[in-house]
């Protein structure tokens, strides 16, 4: 298998157009996915590669655009459905959560709806309050659909390609800042990241941080500040968050036996509120020498103000701090 170095938003295109290459039923609709290439630039020029009939621009209406994708899949095509931005799925969130995500159980397995849905989220671009937010818990919450979230460009890929081929419907959330950072990433027929597999990006004895999203580099970065300070950190990327492998999770916490959950999406019923009650419901809590600790986003919508907006979701300092506090304090 053969590596090249990419960006986020080439590989996630480059995923793309190999599904579309090797699957004539793969295709991609969208607000501006066409000949502007998408609002973050990621589908760039495949309009030109695939054709106009596979990458198809739409109408504004978010709730049209998710409806005729779950059609097209009930028909045996593979719908790609971008979303400008996570937080417009609000206007989608009947046939998201009521449709794409129900039908095959309400039809007795008889249908699928192998539909994948990418949506751009997190802040740090200052999009502000209706453009910046973290909406993984809505998604989660939701029997029926299946949700990842890539932290590098070669998972950006990697589970784009596990979605598509899936037959149920996946929601895949990219987060803005990591589009334009680069990695290393397969090439190649078989290039897939399984959906529900952890990942342990860095391993150490001290304590485990389960970070989610752009919350993994920045972890990684504050786990190399803490090794100054003599404390060895682990870094568990889920990278699925439905189905969640919660194997790999509980064993670096039962290993370490302290915890840190850190997201970007403000804390209230937030998904590391779930972990939390995970770790606490089974055997790992007996081997804790400390209390879960979270570290979320403030319960604010996003400022616009770009001091406002960086104080309102974890930084590396944070990070830190919190990291060195329990460990320190416990």
């Amino acid at each position: 298998m053969t590596k090249t170095e990419m960006t986020y938003a080439e590989a996630v295109r480059d995923g793309m157009r190999q599904a579309m290459l090797a699957d004539e039923s793969v295709f991609l609709m969208g607000e501006d996915v066409g000949v502007y290439g998408g609002a973050f630039g990621v589908t760039g020029d495949l309009v030109h590669e695939i054709g106009a009939d596979r990458v198809r621009d739409t109408t504004i209406s978010e709730l049209g655009i998710v409806g005729a994708g779950v059609g097209a899949a009930l028909t045996g095509m593979r719908p790609i459905v971008e979303i400008q931005f996570s937080d417009f799925t609000a206007q989608a969130m009947d046939q998201i959560a009521n449709q794409a995500a129900k039908i095959h159980f309400m039809l007795g397995g008889e249908v699928s709806v192998p539909m994948v849905i990418r949506a751009p989220g997190g802040s740090g671009t200052g999009a502000a309050a209706q453009h910046s937010q973290s909406l993984e818990a809505w998604f989660t919450h939701i029997p029926g659909l299946k949700v990842v979230m890539p932290a590098t460009a070669d998972d950006a890929k990697g589970l784009l390609l596990s979605a598509i081929d899936d037959p149920n419907p996946v929601v895949v959330l990219e987060h803005k800042l990591l589009y334009k950072t680069s990695g290393e990433v397969r090439t190649g027929a078989d290039v897939r990241t399984p959906i529900g597999k952890a990942e342990v990006r860095r391993s150490g004895n001290d304590l485990t941080i389960v970070a989610t999203g752009v919350m993994v580099s920045r972890a990684l970065e504050a786990a190399e500040q803490l090794e100054a300070q003599g404390i060895d950190a682990t870094v568990v990327d889920p990278r699925t968050l439905k189905p969640l492998d919660t194997d790999t999770i509980l064993a670096e916490v039962t290993r370490t036996g302290r915890v840190l959950l850190v997201q970007e999406a403000v804390k209230t019923l937030g998904f590391m509120s779930e972990v939390s009650a995970l770790i606490a419901e089974g055997e790992a809590f007996v081997h804790l020498k400390a209390p879960v600790r979270r570290l979320c986003g403030l319960d604010v919508p996003i400022p616009y103000a770009p001091q406002l907006e960086r104080a309102a979701v974890p930084q590396i300092e944070d990070i830190v701090r919190e990291a060195s506090s329990l460990v320190k304090e416990w």
